[in-house]
């Protein structure tokens, strides 16, 4: 591969796809999942530097859908007043048509955050966000975007 990387390579969110518990979620809007380093603070004797320990990883994000669907509302809620903690999985992929390859992450052992019951502002198309968590050593890419 050369130095330069032509703009029409770069992958386009509008081929983003997402499966939840291997349902395809059409109506998709965005999706973002993220692992954050959780850290201690480690001080340098005989120095003012302030280091890091990591000490632990976690696994959060979100994804939107267009509001079309009552998906997935039921099912969490029905749960929840049970008193049971669904875990889902969420598979998420790009494959636009222009890029060098396609990526797919499976994140294994999700569990909702918040679940918002109803909301609409006037003249307003609808969306539904669905915050998540989950743990990173559930997480796998199966399909990636290699160097060549």
């Amino acid at each position: 591969m050369a130095n330069k990387v032509p703009g029409y390579r770069q992958i386009a969110g509008s081929w983003g796809q997402i499966w939840w518990d291997g349902e395809l979620v059409f109506e998709v809007e965005s999706f973002e999942a993220k692992i954050t380093a959780e850290r201690e603070d480690v001080y340098q004797a005989g120095s003012l530097d302030t280091d890091s320990k990591m000490t632990g990883l976690k696994g959060e994000g979100s994804f939107k859908v267009k509001h079309v669907f009552s998906r997935g509302v039921l099912k969490l809620l029905k749960a929840w007043k049970e008193g049971r903690d669904v875990r889902s999985q969420l598979i998420g992929k790009l494959a636009d048509p222009d890029a060098y390859g396609s990526e797919r992450c499976v994140i294994n052992n999700v569990w909702f955050n918040e679940l918002t019951l109803m909301q609409f502002e006037m003249k307003q198309k609808l969306e539904r966000e669905f915050p998540f968590g989950f743990t990173p050593s559930d997480v796998d890419f199966p399909d990636r975007i290699e160097v060549k």
